[in-house]
């Protein structure tokens, strides 16, 4: 492991909140021949030019500087020449970050980095395998309010590799954190290339684990095949809140390949985070940065683009942003969120639950793309996000949000607690 130091011994934030965020830029190379370069990112051929590097290097900067985080994790950076050409960039257009790191794996074209506004007391490189395809985790130090904050920035074993890749992947990064002292604050974050509930799929493309996935069973953001929620914080022990809990069903995603939306890029938090010592998560601030310019007149996530095999000097990243506020401030739970009541379709006809409702044998009777009509004893209500729901399965269902849309009724943030296989089951 790598170790670099900076002569830095604390720092205190001037604001009580701090925001951070994540971002895969896709492939943000430089002009400089190295030797590892992908075949399109050779300099001088298919059109990637100084004039496409510099618009590349342009695009990536307004974005993170319209995000305006405090400290921005990222991924496939081709080196810390690149990641010094960004930093000059975003400084060109007002957004200084002075502090930076970076992984150093020979003969590897991409790399992880952070930028930070915030002093990084250390960082090292967490190495997970010699073999190219398995990428290290960036460790980087902070010092809030004098406690030690950690951040591990991680980009998986792409989805073309088992899942037994990205399960050393976190082996190496759960042997790691167990090694700080209880009640540390740190966080997980980076592109996994899991999605956050990538338990209930994996199984159709892989099955040489035992039915184990490495971002929910090792890092344990499931317990009892159940994911982790906000109330189970409360207590200590090695597990992790997904953020993307925190967002309606329909909104969990960050890439979107050939209309196959995926939350490959998370935000992982212990339960030091919700404990009201020292930095705390802020309730419900959790996002995907979307602006309109990071999407296609055709409603596509605006990527780098080629045609030909040629760079067309136009567009982002593969991936969208994700971002959230931490402060020095107590985590503020929300009571009515804990307690789960049992109920009915009939409840769930309000303008808003204050709390989760329970419902029992509920029947997909219609699915068209993401939305799905249920059934329960002859009532109906729509449900949207409803990727894995299958028509004529019938289900048990925790309900946390609903919303009138255009006269319609649905549920938008649910977790399936039960699925039933007969056919004919009454409902």
């Amino acid at each position: 492991m790598k170790i670099v130091l900076f002569f830095l011994l604390s720092f205190s934030l001037y604001s009580k909140n701090f925001k951070i965020a994540s971002y895969n830029v896709e492939n943000l190379f430089d002009m400089q021949l190295n030797g590892t370069e992908y075949e399109s990112y050779i300099p001088n051929r298919h059109n990637w030019t100084h004039k496409n590097f510099q618009k590349k290097l342009l695009n990536i900067a307004e974005v993170i500087c319209d995000i305006d985080a405090d400290i921005i994790a990222l991924q496939e950076i081709e080196n810390e020449h690149v990641l010094k050409r960004l930093k000059k960039r975003l400084r060109s257009i007002g957004c200084y970050y002075k502090y930076h790191a970076i992984t150093h794996k020979k003969h590897s074209a991409i790399q992880l980095a952070m930028l930070s506004k915030v002093p990084i007391v250390s960082s090292r490189e967490i190495e997970v395998n010699k073999k190219l395809k398995y990428r290290p985790i960036l460790e980087t130090k902070f010092m809030v309010e004098n406690r030690a904050f950690y951040i591990f920035n991680n980009h998986w074993s792409s989805k073309h590799s088992k899942e037994s890749s990205r399960i050393r992947s976190a082996k190496v990064l759960k042997k790691r954190v167990l090694q700080l002292p209880k009640k540390t604050p740190y966080l997980l974050l980076g592109d996994f290339n899991s999605d956050y509930d990538e338990y209930r799929h994996f199984e159709k493309r892989f099955n040489n684990t035992g039915g184990v996935v490495g971002i929910n069973h090792l890092l344990k953001t499931i317990q009892k095949r159940k994911l982790v929620r906000e109330k189970d914080m409360r207590e200590y022990g090695f597990k992790h809140y997904n953020l993307w809990l925190e967002l309606e069903n329909y909104k969990r995603w960050s890439h979107n390949f050939y209309g196959d939306r995926e939350a490959l890029d998370s935000i992982l938090l212990p339960p030091s985070l919700f404990d009201g010592e020292g930095i705390d998560y802020v309730n419900s601030s959790f996002k995907l940065f979307r602006p309109k310019y990071l999407f296609t007149k055709k409603g596509y996530v605006n990527r780098w683009q080629y045609k030909y095999g040629d760079h067309l000097g136009v567009g982002y990243s593969d991936h969208l942003p994700i971002v959230a506020t931490f402060s020095t401030l107590p985590y503020k739970y929300d009571s009515n969120r804990d307690k789960v009541l049992n109920g009915t379709v009939k409840d769930l006809y309000v303008k808003f639950l204050k709390n989760p409702i329970y419902i029992k044998r509920v029947k997909v009777v219609s699915k068209n793309r993401l939305l799905a009509t249920l059934v329960q004893k002859d009532r109906v209500i729509y449900l949207y996000g409803a990727k894995e729901l299958k028509v004529g399965r019938v289900y048990d269902l925790i309900v946390y949000r609903v919303k009138n849309y255009k006269g319609l009724q649905e549920i938008i943030d649910f977790t399936i607690e039960k699925e039933y296989y007969t056919k004919n089951l009454r409902t």
